[in-house]
């Protein structure tokens, strides 16, 4: 499971965020990039040691200051279940086709020997 594609599954639910410094971060995720900067929502902001907060309506925490994130259990389940049923289609998608596409003999696509103009293998003057 990779931690982008765990983010974009966490999009609009409740996370919590520790940053490098010791501040967590209470809030909705709402936006996330490839550098893991996130955007949260109905922020709770709590300082290191733990006796002052602030209440913000958003705010934005660059991806290198992240310490660690504390996602719902729900949302990795959501994660399990869209990797599993990709397995699968991907799995049915391929069931059946060889290496890949139409049989021919000689195989790569019936590039050799006797085709279908007769010319022999590299080529040559038509």
């Amino acid at each position: 499971m990779l931690p982008l594609s765990l983010l974009k599954t966490a999009q609009n639910h409740p996370m919590l965020v520790e940053l490098k410094n010791g501040e967590t971060y209470n809030g909705h995720l709402e936006a996330c990039d490839n550098w893991m900067n996130i955007k949260l929502r109905d922020v709770i902001c709590t300082s290191r040691d733990g006796d002052r907060f602030w209440r913000m309506p958003e705010c934005y925490i660059r991806g290198s200051t992240i310490k660690y994130l504390r996602i719902p259990d729900e949302v990795i389940d959501m994660v399990k279940e869209d990797i599993v049923s990709k397995q699968r289609t991907k799995q049915q998608g391929t069931r059946g086709r060889g290496r890949g596409g139409p049989v021919h003999r000689g195989g790569f696509g019936s590039r050799g020997r006797g085709g279908p103009d007769k010319r022999g293998g590299r080529g040559g003057p038509r």
